[in-house]
């Protein structure tokens, strides 16, 4: 006669497939919110100045974040820099 496995703890908390939030809300989702938005309200061939000193994690990171989400959103956009401002705009597709 085989013994039966001795059943482990569980290492995790379970719970319904149905009560877990969708989605993915990331460090940088205010800002990147944010710009996105502002960028939905300004005309062709204006770009945001945004200060650096306003970003938490740095520009790059901010860069990434943005231009993922911009993709994911099928829009196109541009970033440059310099020591004190990141500046973003729309570009065309």
């Amino acid at each position: 006669m085989a013994t039966r496995p001795t059943k482990l703890p569980m290492n995790f908390e379970s719970m319904r497939r149905t009560d877990v939030p969708n989605g993915r809300n990331g460090r940088h989702r205010l800002i990147v919110t944010q710009v996105l938005s502002d960028l939905d309200q300004i005309p062709a061939g204006v770009a945001l100045k945004i200060p650096l000193a306003r970003l938490d994690d740095g520009k790059a990171k901010i860069r990434s974040a943005l231009n993922r989400a911009a993709r994911k959103a099928g829009r196109i956009v541009a970033t440059s820099s310099d020591d004190e401002h990141l500046y973003v705009w729309n570009e065309k597709k």
